[in-house]
């Protein structure tokens, strides 16, 4: 009979025998030649000892005769390293064909990453490369990024620099497109510069013209504050004045709100309804069932099928907290002053004064901003 391990001749195990006549069974392994060592009995009828792993096979014969049951306790020896290698070895040659795999399909170029300015389209640039001979599944031995950079400059007039990067499997390709300067426009026609708003005079810078202005001047909208004209008293000529003129300028607000009294909220319930319009005829579908007695009706208007929902409503007395309800205004127009200003412009104060009519508050807030309120104005 064919033995699996009579190759393994530098491995024992302990094995543990439960036999009715352990005595025979040990006699029966002699007979067949197995050597057994370090026999150690247990109790009447289990004895521990300890074999060459090639003579399992003949103790399993041994076994079957003499209707005995073994446990394998121990094992030990090279050979059993040996079998854990091999079992292993079909999972170690998977993880080194896995790891060849991977270092091979590294060597590619999967992706290209294009990074354009606005005016040019990276699908103009992957169709350049592509003319090339780059694209995804490309070598990386067979790309120079230096060489990619001034093809793309030569073939793009509107190109001014361009960086082309190997990142892992990625190509990235960043394009700055060539600016060209704007035309400036010159105006030299004679103006002077008037106030753009009332205000008081906090500072004034001229460039050209002479300010008739000082600091501390409260002037009107439309008000000269810097003259097209330079030179002393019977010797002046005429210029295109420039300058800035900065000023206090007052914005006033005046804001209503309710402290206490009654609100309408939704309770959470509702009902709806389904229907269709044919030659003006409402055809429901699903009739609603409200049984509200105050409610909220939002029509949902559909293609086809039109929806109605009731919103059940109650009435409920409020008590709002005076401090926080001016501070949430206060942020309110503040935040609207700064969408509407320009952004050199500075709220520097508020003034606030409040009135109580009945159960509403009234706030009058006066914003105090500095900004620039010079604007040009031709001389005809």
């Amino acid at each position: 009979m064919n033995n699996k391990f009579s190759k393994y001749k530098k491995a024992i195990i302990k094995l543990q025998i439960q036999s009715l006549m352990p005595e025979r069974f040990i006699n029966l392994l002699w007979n067949r030649g197995v050597y057994v060592q370090n026999i150690y009995r247990i109790d009447i009828t289990t004895v521990n000892l300890e074999i060459n792993l090639s003579d399992f096979k003949t103790v399993e014969e041994v076994a079957k005769i003499t209707d005995s049951k073994i446990k394998i306790l121990q094992r030990r020896g090279l050979s059993f390293l040996l079998i854990r290698f091999r079992k292993k070895i079909t999972l170690i040659g998977g993880i080194i064909i896995f790891a060849c795999v991977i270092y091979y399909l590294s060597t590619f170029i999967w992706r290209i990453e294009i990074k354009a300015d606005r005016h040019l389209s990276p699908y103009e640039i992957r169709a350049q490369l592509s003319l090339l001979g780059i694209s995804p599944g490309i070598n990386k031995s067979k790309l120079n990024v230096y060489a990619l950079e001034e093809k793309i400059i030569k073939s793009n007039d509107n190109v001014m620099w361009v960086r082309a990067r190997i990142e892992g499997s990625k190509l990235k390709v960043s394009i700055a497109e060539r600016v060209i300067p704007p035309n400036l426009v010159t105006d030299d026609s004679i103006c002077d510069m008037v106030a753009k708003m009332d205000g008081q005079i906090v500072r004034v810078y001229t460039i050209s013209g002479t300010p008739v202005v000082k600091a501390g001047d409260v002037v009107k909208k439309g008000q000269t504050l810097i003259k097209g004209e330079q030179g002393k008293e019977g010797n002046t000529y005429k210029v295109h004045s420039e300058g800035d003129v900065i000023a206090k300028t007052f914005y006033e607000f005046i804001e209503e709100m309710p402290l206490r009294g009654v609100k309408k909220v939704r309770t959470g319930k509702s009902a709806e309804a389904l229907y269709i319009e044919i030659l003006g005829a409402k055809i429901y579908l699903k009739k609603p069932n409200v049984n509200f007695s105050k409610y909220d009706k939002i029509e949902e208007s559909g293609n086809i099928i039109k929806k109605v929902i009731y919103y059940e409503i109650k009435e409920e007395k409020f008590q709002e907290n005076e401090e926080v309800l001016i501070n949430t205004t206060l942020n309110s127009l503040i935040q609207k002053m700064e969408q509407d200003l320009e952004k050199k412009a500075t709220i520097m104060d508020k003034v606030v004064n409040k009135e109580y009519s009945g159960d509403n508050i009234k706030l009058k807030v006066v914003f105090i901003v500095t900004q620039n309120i010079a604007l040009k104005q031709k001389v005809e």
